[in-house]
């Protein structure tokens, strides 16, 4: 799903900024190993690997790795890129100083084998930093306008706005953490004239929304109607006036693994 579409593109137009945001969170400095899982193009990665981090990326989608590969090699920094699953890690336990991940994990099916993950290769006194899209927030709302046109999903997978849910976190994570921050925080987005640009944005470009959009192509009803519904939806959070500006809402997490 990830690799339709221009992922990428989207996350270096729309949110550059939620990379620099966590990696200062989470304390990310010259010498620490740092995780970034579902790392996508590197919207982490980069800046952590500024910061002076030794750094690894890691993505189930190869294409978005390919892409953080260049982006890497174009801002003169060195970062490992690896091929992983978020709820299978290829790493030892204890490894990282840091573990990381934005707007990525939260779409990983099932989320208590990510945390499980998360937690895993971190080593005793680290950091796990976390950002995520609430579900009241237009991105979890999007899905949630989304999710009548899309296919039932796989048993067993959880909606991936729930990591923006401090509750939700705070279960997944239990007692392995102590020093938890939760804060909920809004980016603000002023890149689309009005809410038929946004739509056709997304929808040429957003890998989720591909992906619906190609299973309804055959059924024209179905496509106005997610067109409108989608318009609707940036219509509603526009709080622009000559231009459109949308606030989206995410947690901002951060915790230390306790050392027992």
């Amino acid at each position: 799903m990830w690799a339709l579409g221009d992922y990428p593109t989207i996350a270096a137009d729309l949110i550059p900024e939620l990379g620099e945001i966590l990696v200062e969170a989470a304390g990310v400095g010259p010498g620490q190993r740092v995780l970034d899982v579902a790392a996508g193009a590197g919207n982490v990665a980069i800046p952590a690997a500024r910061a002076g981090a030794d750094v690894v990326a890691s993505d189930l989608t190869p294409e978005l790795l390919t892409a953080g590969r260049a982006a890497a090699a174009q801002q003169g920094v060195d970062i490992t890129w690896d091929e992983a699953d978020a709820e299978n890690l290829p790493y030892a336990d204890d490894t990282f100083d840091a573990v990381l991940s934005c707007v990525g994990v939260m779409f990983a099916p099932h989320h208590q084998a990510s945390a499980d993950e998360l937690i895993r290769v971190c080593r005793p006194g680290g950091t796990i930093g976390l950002i995520n899209w609430t579900p009241e927030g237009f991105i979890g709302q999007m899905f949630a306008t989304m999710k009548p046109y899309a296919p039932p999903p796989p048993p067993g997978a959880q909606p991936p706005p729930l990591w923006g849910h401090e509750d939700h976190v705070r279960v997944l994570f239990g007692d392995r953490v102590d020093e938890v921050t939760v804060r909920r925080q809004s980016l603000v987005v002023d890149a689309f004239d009005d809410p038929d640009q946004f739509r056709e944005y997304f929808k040429a470009g957003y890998g989720p929304t591909v992906a619906i959009y190609r299973g309804i192509s055959s059924d024209t009803d179905q496509v106005t109607a997610l067109d409108h519904d989608l318009s609707e939806l940036a219509r509603r959070f526009d709080q622009g006036t000559e231009r459109m500006q949308m606030a989206w809402e995410y947690l901002l997490f951060t915790a230390r693994k306790v050392v027992r």
